[in-house]
């Protein structure tokens, strides 16, 4: 099956406002919150609005001071997780717009649009702890790993190479390709790097740093549950690409970014970070696996991974209580995450 999809017109005055498809649909183009094809739109709009933050609001002075008194171990663990998440939010950035472009749906597409300015805050984000805590050289330095590193090579190759086949060729099975590697990239690649930083902060070290890692993480759900939707939409609007292969390739797919992710956590975590097993995060990972492949309506990859094996993170995810929070940063009124408002069980 080849079946290509059209980019989206700017405007089209024969087409109703509310579209007929989320792909290869009809649609004027503009957007009347109040009249969509999809339940799940607005609700999700209002969660990504709710959100919103930068990275000036992050008091750094207490990183500053304590970057320094970090062992070596966690400085190059803490310098290379920056540098791989600086990498992956920018990918991430550019390919959020161009599987916009495809998108006929308004209201997605504007989702697609928050989606990603919010990558660019989140790779702010990184530039902002760096600069405070390393000098211009070092900086250049971190954000020049993923071009040095052979594991950080192999783990972007994998996902880039999923992106550029929808990018050079837009058929819907590569679109639907592209979003599982999407929700592996923000919902899996990214978890080492997460459960590092959490760590440091039930330590009591880099306590800003963690809390800005929170609110990327934060954003990071949504988005996952907002490519999932998508998916299964596309999946509803064209059911033969419901298939055995498909279904195959997303839980192979799923192994081999977990094994990329267990692979990149031994490299900076292994047995060398005090409080973090590397049994316990490779668990983790699995785990995580499991509830993506879950979420996409998928069986779960790793048999017997159906619980969180390191429940302590939950305690650091809820720092939105609209008070002052455990990492000792102003009180904040942002919306509190919970399962009902799309911030999940890690």
């Amino acid at each position: 099956m080849t079946k290509q999809i059209e980019k989206r017109s700017i405007m089209n005055y024969e087409a109703p406002n509310r579209s007929t498809g989320i792909v290869n649909g009809s649609c004027s183009n503009v957007l009347n919150w109040d009249d969509v094809r999809f339940s799940w739109a607005y609700p999700k709009y209002k969660r990504m609005l709710a959100n919103f933050w930068t990275p000036f609001e992050i008091n750094m002075s207490h990183d500053i001071r304590q970057f320094p008194t970090l062992t070596e171990v966690e400085q190059e663990s803490f310098l290379k997780i920056i540098g791989l998440l600086a990498l992956l939010d920018s990918i991430q950035s550019d390919y959020a717009q161009k599987a916009a472009e495809f998108i006929t749906d308004s209201s997605v597409n504007a989702l697609m649009i928050i989606l990603a300015q919010q990558e660019v805050v989140h790779n702010h984000s990184y530039s902002y702890v760096l600069s405070s805590i390393v000098p211009r050289a070092k900086q250049e330095e971190v954000f020049d790993y993923w071009r040095n590193d052979p594991i950080l090579r192999k783990r972007n190759t994998f996902v880039t190479n999923g992106y550029k086949d929808f990018a050079e060729n837009p058929t819907v099975e590569n679109f639907l390709k592209s979003m599982v590697y999407d929700v592996i990239l923000e919902g899996l690649f990214f978890y080492s790097g997460f459960a590092f930083f959490y760590n440091l902060a039930r330590n009591q070290k880099m306590v800003a740093s963690s809390t800005m890692i929170n609110y990327i993480n934060r954003d990071e759900q949504i988005h996952v549950g907002l490519f999932a939707d998508i998916f299964k939409e596309v999946l509803n609007e064209n059911p033969e690409y419901r298939t055995e292969e498909l279904a195959k390739f997303v839980n192979d797919t799923f192994i081999k970014a977990a094994e990329l992710e267990i692979e990149w956590g031994k490299t900076i975590i292994g047995n060398k970070i005090d409080g973090l097993s590397m049994i316990e995060v490779e668990a983790y990972i699995k785990f995580m696996a499991n509830k993506r492949a879950n979420q996409l309506g998928y069986a779960k990859p790793f048999e017997g991974y159906d619980t969180n094996p390191m429940k302590w993170i939950v305690a650091y995810q809820n720092v939105d209580e609209g008070k002052t929070d455990f990492f000792e940063q102003k009180s904040r009124q942002y919306t509190k995450a919970s399962d009902a408002n799309g911030f999940d069980d890690l």
